[in-house]
């Protein structure tokens, strides 16, 4: 499925982008934006795909994404043929990480926003007190103006350091991860793994780039990413699978022989696993992907 870019119209006079989507939504394509984006769907409901993640939204639904990361917003047939009893509504925010200067953040104060915005290149699903908090403030901006409408984007910011009520949508793997400010040792195993990915890596030999002995490495790496070397490497693959099967024509044999696998029943094994569905079912699930959506 072709991939395009889209911007939504911002002010001369402000420095980032809220926009208001409603009603009757034309045809949309698969598209990324180069700014960070937090959409908050205020009456609608139907599928969202962020990444290589599909899943259902509703009124409420908060996501927060970073640059460039795929994504559509696809309305149940209600709304898609105006029979719902409201029209689609959606509240987009979008911010570049320099709107307020090259080195806004770059101070001090701004590193756990730093690593929230870090997460959301994956996308994140912001849930439960977190969401009803931000959802007023977010409806408010929208006849803000100046200071206030900035103060409220710091508030918005302020609650997402402090939750955990998060799910994180995509997969490593979807996602081209070369600017992470981690660690020299988080970033010299990351970008060895993203550009390394679609062959065997020994455990020996992924240890010696963190310059560890494989024992500690492996307590290293479940401490920093959350799961095994060997649970990250399959999720990378089906990651990059997914991008296959969205963007080309290949065949899932060769889908699956480039993204690492040298055996097809383990590819759609681990495939089923992640994603809970067939290599075959998620293509079929992308390319029948509506004519109608948000543009959001």
């Amino acid at each position: 499925m072709k991939i395009i870019e889209q911007r939504l119209p911002q002010d001369y006079d402000k420095s980032f982008i809220v926009f208001q989507e409603r009603g009757q939504f034309f045809p949309y394509q698969w598209h990324y934006h180069p700014e960070y984006e937090l959409v908050l769907v205020t009456q609608s409901t139907g599928r969202r795909m962020v990444g290589d993640h599909i899943g259902r939204f509703d009124k409420g639904d908060l996501v927060l994404m970073g640059p460039c990361l795929p994504h559509v917003w696809v309305n149940d047939t209600a709304y898609i043929n105006g029979v719902a009893r409201q029209m689609a509504n959606a509240i987009v925010i979008q911010f570049e990480s320099d709107f307020l200067g090259e080195n806004f953040l770059k101070i001090p104060e701004m590193e756990p926003v730093r690593q929230v915005l870090r997460l959301s290149n994956q996308g994140l699903h912001i849930r439960g007190d977190a969401s009803d908090r931000i959802a007023p403030l977010m409806e408010q901006m929208l006849t803000m103006n100046g200071i206030q409408r900035l103060a409220n984007l710091f508030c918005i910011f302020d609650i997402l350091v402090q939750t955990s009520g998060y799910e994180v949508l995509s997969s490593p793997g979807y996602v081209q991860r070369t600017s992470m400010d981690y660690s020299n040792r988080i970033n010299r195993v990351t970008e060895y793994i993203v550009n390394n990915f679609d062959r065997e890596i020994t455990l020996k030999e992924i240890a010696s780039v963190a310059n560890m002995a494989v024992t500690t490495f492996c307590n290293f790496f479940k401490e920093h990413y959350r799961m095994t070397f060997v649970e990250y490497m399959n999720t990378v693959r089906i990651g990059y699978a997914c991008k296959l099967l969205a963007e080309s024509s290949l065949n899932i044999m060769e889908v699956a022989y480039r993204s690492g696998f040298n055996n097809l029943g383990n590819f759609n094994k681990r495939f089923r696993a992640i994603k809970r569905m067939t290599p075959k079912e998620y293509r079929k699930l992308i390319e029948v992907a509506p004519e109608t959506a948000l543009a959001i």
